[in-house]
């Protein structure tokens, strides 16, 4: 993770904990329909991991390059494309009230670890139930994310681990706006915040 105090939330009020829903007329290819959650959100920028880019990698495989034997069920799974920043980076989201050496709490229900440890538990079969892996993460320099929202490029909603953790990756875009009465399909990009 960039090195930032995490605590130094912005005067007008962090949106660390929520989700960033690419409104339909987002122009970056990269983030084209994605749904970004944002795990740090200060006066020095902002940190999102993307949460339905799969992938062409698989558990198993992070599993083999870091010599760790798969007892975990989970070898099959895609690898998120967490963002276009550090790609060799992973990032474990994961359901609260479990501890690893750099866990952070996200919000009340979602944590973030980005130490080895918790591939070593989870390859062990241990470790959280509600888990995503994802390589890489999407930056904001100081006053970028908030130009964008004033653009209109993104929406934000409240992060909910049902997304995150039982909805299929190619459905939580349209999910998550709709479990909060939002149809994405009907909206332009002069739409702004719920």
């Amino acid at each position: 993770m960039p090195s930032s105090n995490i605590d130094s939330d912005l005067t007008h009020g962090s949106l660390r904990g929520q989700f960033l829903l690419a409104m339909p007329g987002m122009e970056d290819p990269r983030f084209k329909q994605t749904v970004a959650l944002l795990v740090e959100h200060s006066n020095e920028g902002a940190m999102g991991i993307v949460v339905n880019a799969p992938s062409k990698v698989h558990w198993k495989e992070v599993f083999e390059q870091l010599s760790l034997q798969d007892s975990s069920q989970r070898g099959g799974e895609a690898v998120l494309l967490g963002g276009p920043i550090s790609p060799e980076q992973g990032f474990v989201l994961h359901g609260a009230g479990i501890q690893f050496d750099s866990t952070t709490e996200i919000n009340a229900e979602i944590s973030l670890t980005a130490s080895k440890d918790i591939l070593e538990s989870l390859a062990g079969g241990h470790g959280p139930d509600d888990v995503l892996l994802a390589l890489g993460y999407a930056g904001w320099e100081p006053g970028q994310l908030e130009q964008e929202l004033v653009d209109n490029a993104w929406l934000t909603l409240p992060a909910e681990p049902e997304i995150l953790f039982a909805t299929p990756i190619e459905k939580r875009w349209q999910n998550a706006a709709a479990r909060h009465g939002i149809n994405l399909s009907g909206l332009g990009s002069q739409t702004g915040h719920a």
